[in-house]
């Protein structure tokens, strides 16, 4: 067996990332690795070829400090506070009030995952492309070429300013050099749009997990939607466009219930447009009840482990937003606790009560804050849950479609897609509650924004000046705890404007991350983004 020197693929190093299966010292020889050239490929290879740039997609989202904390901990919904005897806090603190590094957890780790996927991605074509006999090799280069983008969507969405690198077999010693957003943008949506007519257009078992047409659909809708925080530019139609044909293709549909996309089991959700598949066993995903729950509730889902102490938590001023007849506040562990038989659960002599109540992000009790179980929790739960991430899924669609509706001044078309949303979400008897109005959609947001502490708003600020503002009430409680917040506050001018609980409001450059210390460090060329 050929020796393999790591130095042979040293865009990994220039990066700054750690390739996912790699050893830790990159400057030594390996015994163990067969370079490419060594191998004859065959067309029963194709499947095996693409699946680890699929599988780095798990790290993205539900990886530590991933795109729940990169997305839902910076936001106006979830804290992870400093709890008083247990702990936490620490730098999640630093991303509830916007005041990160360039060596933050989830700056270091959206870079390095999402580069993971590009570069096993541009390993995959390169395999792909030697198969000389390979039948529908178009289409499976198609695949590896659309879910490349959409890691450069995510990469744009993050930094803006990143190397484009769309090879693998690179020279000893490449440094790959920063391109400008322009740059990605253009990127994304040329790839996108050059392989759209070679995916596949189904929804069966063969084609879940893989990127399709509908899932290119999605990707170039969600650029288009966040145009005008990319580039200036506003493009509500090429958005409109995009969702109407997801929509128009009838291959899916509002699920019955707001909760059936998320349970354990979730892979015939007929809301799924494109889903990172996980399995308890092999390929665990959210990690999210460990870090969320007190480890009082193990004994609610029978989980075999405890969780750690109950860090993250909801945030009162959010949880305030509900209307109380909205089955959506399902979505939460609220008020006294009881075991798996409904036994109460007791803690030092009292039964464990989730308030929505947090002191400071400085010092919280152990069980203040609602916690979300959004994500189905599997009664007998063992180790990281199995549940399927839908990243796109049809409400999705149908709330971009509201959104550029809206912002093109068809408010009452929009509200009529809001209501066929919220429709599922109330009962019988509050069925009116359920109908919105354009006028509701053009005013501001219920959310009381402002400085909180003790229960207190101390500086109150409201949300009734937010444009829109009422549209961005209706998307945090559709998606919330779906990595997708600080996307919206950005694009509604709430991110780096208002205050809520310790955050208060920080000059715009936050509005994107800094190039991670690890990448600066390893590549001369990349220039730190403005403010850091």
């Amino acid at each position: 067996m050929r020796i393999l020197n790591i130095k042979k693929t040293a865009v990994f190093i220039a990066l700054g990332i750690g390739f996912s299966v790699s050893c830790t010292r990159l400057d030594e020889n390996l015994y163990d690795i067969i370079l490419p050239e060594d191998i004859t490929f065959t067309d029963k290879d194709a499947i095996p070829i693409m699946a680890p740039a699929y599988a780095a997609f798990r790290a993205v989202y539900f990886g530590w400090d991933g795109m729940f904390d990169a997305s839902e901990d910076v936001s106006d919904l979830a804290v992870t506070p400093y709890r008083v005897g247990v702990g936490w806090g620490d730098y999640y603190i630093t991303l509830h009030q916007h005041t990160w590094n360039s060596t933050t957890g989830p700056v270091e780790a959206i870079w390095s995952t999402c580069y993971d996927g590009v570069n096993l991605a541009n390993k995959a074509i390169y395999d792909l492309e030697k198969i000389e006999s390979l039948a529908n090799k178009d289409v499976y280069v198609a695949e590896m070429r659309a879910l490349r983008a959409v890691y450069y969507y995510i990469l744009l969405d993050y930094y803006r300013n990143v190397p484009l690198v769309t090879k693998f077999d690179v020279e000893q010693g490449y440094l790959p050099a920063q391109n400008t957003a322009q740059e990605i943008y253009t990127f994304v949506e040329t790839e996108l749009k050059a392989v759209m007519d070679k995916l596949d257009t189904k929804t069966t078992d063969k084609s879940y997990g893989h990127m399709n047409k509908w899932a290119a659909k999605m990707t170039l809708a969600k650029l288009y939607l966040n145009s005008k925080v990319y580039l200036g530019v506003e493009k509500w139609d090429d958005a409109l466009a995009q969702v109407n044909e997801v929509i128009d293709s009838k291959l899916f549909s509002l699920a019955p219930n707001y909760a059936d996309p998320f349970k354990d089991d979730n892979s015939k959700s007929v809301e799924q447009i494109f889903s990172i598949p996980y399995t308890e066993v092999t390929a665990g995903g959210c990690y999210y009840p460990y870090k969320s729950l007190h480890p009082g509730s193990q004994a609610t889902f029978k989980m075999v482990a405890g969780p750690w102490g109950g860090g993250t938590g909801m945030i009162p001023q959010f949880m305030d937003t509900y209307d109380p007849a909205d089955k959506r506040l399902n979505t939460y562990l609220r008020g006294p606790q009881v075991d798996y038989n409904g036994a109460p659960i007791m803690v030092e002599g009292k039964q464990l009560n989730y308030v929505n109540y947090i002191t400071s992000v400085d010092d919280a009790l152990p069980e203040q804050g609602y916690r979300m179980v959004k994500w189905e929790i599997r009664i007998g739960l063992n180790g990281n849950q199995g549940n399927d991430a839908p990243l796109y899924r049809y409400t999705d669609a149908l709330m971009i479609k509201a959104e550029c509706l809206l912002r093109k001044g068809q408010a009452a078309e929009a509200a009529e897609i809001v209501t066929q949303v919220r429709q599922r979400d109330f009962g019988e008897a509050d069925k009116a509650k359920a109908t919105v109005t354009g006028a509701q959609l053009l005013g501001g947001s219920t959310y009381n924004y402002g400085t909180y502490k003790n229960g207190v708003i101390t500086k109150p600020e409201g949300g009734a000046d937010i444009q829109y503002g009422r549209f961005l009430d209706e998307l945090a409680w559709e998606f919330v705890g779906e990595g997708r917040r600080r996307q919206d506050l950005i694009r509604f001018g709430v991110f780096s404007t208002k205050s809520w609980l310790s955050h208060t409001p920080k000059d715009a450059h936050i509005n994107i991350f800094p190039i991670p210390f690890s990448a600066m460090n390893t590549n001369a060329k990349l220039k730190q983004n403005p403010g850091y």
